[in-house]
């Protein structure tokens, strides 16, 4: 096994992994650190809550747990990046269906023209205009 680098969306941690194919294959161990949740005979549990398995074998390959599926699992959006160890991952979709539904956005820093940092939440209660370009 190597490293694996999980960018989450606030922090950055490096567990021991490979990525095979389109699989994360981690220790079932780094998931509480990872996830939240951790992998127990009736499913993924955090606290009281847990999400039932229905087919382990898409979990589960020998001793290693693939991080995609059980973050999926879970309502996490996954991505790994082509020929990297490198995967990232979302916010769980209830928290971005709930930011969405009360049209709030995730606070957030971008430096302006001369590299002066302004948050988002610096302009609250006024209107504002974000506009994003990507040259993909």
């Amino acid at each position: 096994m190597s490293t694996v680098t999980v960018l989450m969306p606030h922090e950055t941690i490096e567990v021991t992994g490979q990525c095979v194919d389109d699989l994360v294959l981690v220790d079932r161990s780094v998931l509480p650190d990872v996830l939240g949740w951790e992998l127990k005979p009736q499913g993924l549990c955090r606290d009281d809550e847990c999400v039932p398995v229905r087919d382990r074998e898409l979990l589960l390959h020998g001793d290693a747990v693939d991080l995609c599926a059980a973050a999926a699992a879970v309502g996490v959006d996954s991505m790994l990046a082509e020929d990297t160890d490198l995967v990232a991952l979302s916010v769980p979709t209830s928290v971005r269906s709930d930011a969405l539904k009360g049209r709030r956005a995730p606070d957030f820093v971008l430096p302006d023209l001369n590299g002066e940092d302004h948050s988002l939440e610096q302009f609250a209660g006024r209107k504002r205009l974000l506009v994003a370009f990507a040259s993909w």
